[in-house]
């Protein structure tokens, strides 16, 4: 485990059971998978990066426009190739032809792959990463390391 990563998946792990709550972003009071992401780099790093407008639960959908994916890109570093490393954080989209707009942080790699997310309906938790979560991935990213 890199310290790097492993680092930022001990954060994560402090926010499993948090309720989910849209909009918010408050360990242990309630979070979405932005609030997840936004609370993970707010205890790696005292504050966030920039203000984050309201938001509807469709996100930029009506739009079209990958407004999260461009805010990733403002402040994560896109990563390729085929193997997943610790504290990488995962953008899906929900449904084909839609927007990507559900955000996870890698927990475990290897055989058994996981991830932490804030769920609708289930609060933060750690999922399998299974092949019908894969296959909705459409970027990874890492926190700077500066940042850690």
């Amino acid at each position: 485990m890199s310290t790097h990563g492993g680092r930022i998946v001990g954060v994560a792990r402090h926010w499993l059971g948090t309720p989910y709550r849209h909009q918010c972003s408050v360990r242990g009071a309630g979070s979405d998978c932005l609030g997840l992401i936004r609370g993970v780099w707010r205890e790696l790093n005292g504050g966030e990066p920039e203000a984050v407008p309201a938001y509807s639960m469709d996100w930029s959908e009506p739009q079209g426009e990958e407004r999260l994916w461009a805010a990733a890109r403002r402040h994560l570093r896109e990563v390729a190739g085929a193997d997943m490393a610790l504290g990488e954080v995962l953008l899906f989209r929900m449904r084909a032809g839609s927007v990507a707009k559900h955000l996870g942080i890698v927990s475990a790699t290897g055989t058994c792959p996981r991830f932490i997310h804030a769920y609708s309906g289930h609060g933060v938790v750690e999922s399998p990463l299974s092949a019908p979560w894969m296959r909705r991935v459409v970027a990874r990213f890492e926190f700077p390391l500066e940042v850690c």
